[in-house]
């Protein structure tokens, strides 16, 4: 496992000092007013017709020492590739992430690198907050002073982001395959079109979209079981009408809103034998 953790480290440096000397390359023809738009510029068969459009000797000088820090890192970059791709494979936990769309062998390898154990993680909430798709929340007066007596105000939690503390190379992980799932056509697709459809923005469906990735991953890799489109279906609140309990329709939307939040079915029962009204029937 070490040596796959310090080959996923040295991927993941290699990929960011590569785009980093991408962005500096198109940032020196934008500010000779060069229009540079598409991936032609960094190809070594249009690097003769990109470099004549600069007349500065200084400035294609060092046009030309970029292309060399180029050249270098990309194939440092299909080195390494090669060698993570190649210790991920003595590692039976990347076959079974593969399973799910969208995380290829690259974002299976660097998952089991970076997670290594799913048993650290009870929940699946936990591995939200370490992959920074957790909900920040803030609150304050909380209780005062009614009558004499202290009780607990009914103000609002407020919302205040996503958790900064966390492992940002799997936040964007998460988020790389949440982004082509939504726009390449798969299970996952038709999960981000559904939650498009009930109103909810495209960013907080993307971020959705993102979190059940992440329950996915943790739930097949800690069952070992494979993956089931089936399972992504969203499933309705029903209740049937030959029952004795009657709903109130607030009571059905407050269990309905809540089940929805929370994800467990369970928390949805409680939540419902609390609002239920008493009756005779049930006894």
């Amino acid at each position: 496992m070490r040596t796959l953790r310090e080959l996923a480290r040295s991927y993941l440096t290699t990929v960011k000092d590569l785009t980093r000397v991408m962005s500096r390359l198109k940032a020196l023809y934008r500010s000779w007013a060069i229009s540079c738009a598409g991936r032609d510029v960094y190809y070594a068969r249009h690097r003769t017709e990109w470099l004549g459009k600069i007349h500065h000797a200084g400035v294609r000088r060092r046009a030309e020492q970029l292309y060399q820090d180029l050249d270098v890192l990309q194939r440092l970059r299909q080195q390494v590739r090669r060698e993570l791709l190649g210790e991920s494979r003595k590692h039976a936990a990347t076959a079974k992430l593969r399973q799910i769309p969208y995380l290829g062998p690259i974002r299976s390898a660097l998952l089991v690198a970076l997670i290594q154990t799913p048993h650290r993680f009870r929940t699946k909430r936990q591995l939200w907050a370490y992959s920074g798709l957790a909900l920040e929340t803030r609150t304050s007066a909380e209780y005062r002073y009614v009558e004499g007596q202290l009780r607990r105000a009914k103000k609002l939690v407020s919302i205040r982001g996503l958790n900064k503390d966390h492992n940002h190379d799997l936040k964007g992980l998460f988020k790389a395959a949440a982004i082509t799932a939504s726009v390449r056509p798969g299970p996952f697709q038709d999960f981000y079109q559904a939650l498009l459809e009930k109103g909810m923005k495209p960013t907080m469906a993307r971020l959705t979209l993102a979190r059940k990735i992440a329950a996915i991953t943790l739930t097949l890799w800690k069952k070992g079981e494979g993956f089931d489109a089936e399972k992504l279906k969203p499933r309705r609140l029903s209740v049937s009408v030959k029952s004795p309990f009657h709903f109130r329709g607030s009571s059905l939307v407050m269990a309905d809103r809540f089940w929805r939040r929370s994800g467990s079915r369970v928390s949805m029962l409680n939540a419902c034998r609390r609002m239920v009204p008493w009756h005779p029937a049930s006894v």
